[in-house]
């Protein structure tokens, strides 16, 4: 399993040039087949997304790490996930926050990956079962944001808890594909960049889509 996955960190890298070593070095660490039944454990390192159960996936590796790497997390950012999900992505995160803090809609799911995560020794993630949509606002502003589900929108909620100098990904546009944005906040101002299609579960709730 080490070998493959760290076959599948190579294979991305080589296919996105990415230069992040540190990143590289956190993705090669954090065991995948983990987060999956083990019935998919043959496809854990493979470059693809997988489902988890209640018609959500775990996001493909590369996915993951341009993410992650856009995001530009840094030691000791205040970080808000929207969709635990399996919590690999979480564990990604985690690897540079003091307080992760995640919200997943679906109750079964996080506590399935908050009993895993915490198996494997991550102590510094905060969950809640609820409507990602919105954020959370009671621990907000956050120096970075992260939502992997695809919303029709910018969620205005979310745009409004990031910090000063802040950063949001977030999947936009119809409930089968969108546009990969990154949300920059300068002041009052809230800065798009495209960075490409990508395609995720849609993102349900006030703000995002009803089911």
């Amino acid at each position: 399993m080490i070998t493959a996955r760290r076959h599948m960190v190579e294979g991305v890298w080589k296919r996105l040039g990415l230069q992040n070593e540190e990143l590289k070095a956190v993705m090669a660490a954090v065991p995948r087949h983990l987060f999956l039944d083990s019935a998919l454990g043959s496809k854990a390192y493979s470059d693809i997304s997988l489902p988890i159960g209640a018609e959500q996936t775990i996001s493909q590796p590369s996915m993951v790490a341009m993410m992650t790497n856009a995001l530009v997390p840094r030691k000791g950012d205040k970080i808000l996930e929207i969709g635990t999900g399996s919590g690999y992505q979480t564990a990604i995160l985690a690897h540079y926050t003091p307080r992760l803090y995640s919200v997943e809609r679906i109750p079964a799911l996080s506590k399935r990956a908050q009993a895993l995560l915490e198996q494997l020794g991550f102590r510094n993630v905060i969950y809640k079962t609820g409507d990602g949509s919105l954020g959370w606002e009671s621990w907000a502003p956050y120096d970075r944001i992260i939502v992997t589900a695809g919303a029709p929108v910018v969620s205005e909620k979310l745009k409004l808890q990031l910090t000063d100098g802040g950063r949001m990904l977030i999947p936009t546009g119809g409930r089968e594909s969108q546009k990969l944005l990154c949300v920059d906040r300068i002041g009052s101002t809230f800065r798009e960049t495209d960075l490409g299609d990508c395609r995720f579960v849609p993102l349900l709730g006030k703000e995002g889509w009803e089911k």
